[in-house]
């Protein structure tokens, strides 16, 4: 699964969903996680709220979680009718750390949250995602 973190600088996830510059993006799987590129958000001039959303969620849209310190309940709500789910974390949390800790849940029994977006995805899949037919 292709996972995202809102992040100010690469390296920490330390950025509210709306207003994050960028994302970095990694794909994980059990006993696997490979970094595949940082997505900035481009600028945008006079964008309303809705705009800043939406330019978010285009920009991740083949992502499974976004990891990230805040987000607004309308913009949660957004993302995950786009069958994204939202994790919130404390602020700082190194992104590394945060694959870390994702890993471990992935190696053990998934809590519930997990396991529906693993179920999601699997399922998804059989109806040819092409998020699920990319093999690292």
């Amino acid at each position: 699964m292709r996972v995202a973190f809102a992040t100010n600088d690469g390296r920490l996830v330390n950025a509210h969903f709306g207003h994050s510059p960028m994302f970095s993006v990694y794909e994980v799987r059990p006993g696997s996680a490979v970094f595949l590129e940082d997505r900035s958000v481009p600028a945008q001039i006079a964008q309303d709220e809705l705009g800043k959303i939406d330019t978010r969620i285009a920009l991740i849209e083949d992502c499974t979680l976004v990891f990230l310190v805040q987000i607004g309940a309308s913009a949660a709500a957004r993302v995950t009718r786009r069958k994204m789910m939202p994790v919130k974390v404390a602020p700082g949390v190194s992104i590394e750390d945060q694959v870390g800790k994702l890993l471990e849940l992935l190696r053990g029994k998934p809590p519930m949250w997990l396991s529906k977006v693993l179920l999601a995805e699997e399922e998804a899949g059989n109806g040819g995602n092409p998020l699920n037919a990319k093999e690292g």
